[in-house]
């Protein structure tokens, strides 16, 4: 089959990194996007390739330091154990809030991130303005397509079985896996999972 070619780069977002080398004079063979940059490498005949340029894009969203990026916004694994509402103050504090999952690939990306199976994060979805009614931190409603409720969650139990379980933590792996959110009493110690919107690279 015939090899596909790519036009050449003419995208402003991107700086190239190696100013004194020479861009692909025709066009680029393969391009290679990684993070926050791409790398453009050009054929010398069909087997060999002769350069490859790095290019930044400065438009590339970025996490600090200790934040994961993932979707455009950045995720704090706190390990200090605190209740729902100091944790929450805690992610204030850094400029971010409790996290809100919106997709099935977040949760997956989370769950993927946490080192022990039996970690257990709070995140930011409470009832305790009115019992049954989820609401993330940022006053959505809980979309129950987008819910992933342990097995027989939530259950209002909280510290030895007793009612007032309005806070939610995800972790603590279950035999359905992705679905590793339950509630707990918003006073009970827990890690926590802060969420803020990824900065543009400069």
């Amino acid at each position: 089959s015939r090899k596909k070619k790519f036009k050449p780069f003419l995208n402003p977002r991107l700086q190239h990194l190696s100013a004194r080398l020479p861009r692909c004079t025709a066009s680029a063979d393969s391009v290679f996007p990684l993070g926050c940059f791409v790398y453009e490498c050009c054929y010398k005949n069909k087997l060999v390739w002769s350069n490859c340029f790095v290019f930044e894009d400065l438009t590339c969203l970025k996490c600090e330091a200790g934040w994961e990026p993932h979707g455009g916004n950045c995720y704090y694994f706190s390990t200090s154990k605190s209740s729902w509402t100091d944790s929450r103050r805690s992610c204030t504090d850094l400029g971010s809030d409790l996290v809100k999952i919106d997709s099935r690939e977040e949760q997956i990306r989370l769950r993927f991130l946490m080192e022990d199976d039996e970690d257990k994060f709070w995140i930011g979805l409470t009832d305790s303005g009115e019992e049954d009614e989820w609401l993330w931190v940022d006053g959505s409603p809980l979309d129950e397509s987008l819910s992933f409720w342990g097995y027989g969650q939530p259950d209002d139990l909280g510290v030895y079985d007793l009612p007032g379980a309005d806070c939610v933590r995800m972790g603590q792996k279950d035999r359905y896996d992705l679905k590793c959110w339950y509630d707990r009493g918003c006073d009970y110690p827990q890690k926590s999972i802060c969420e803020k919107t990824a900065a543009a690279g400069v």
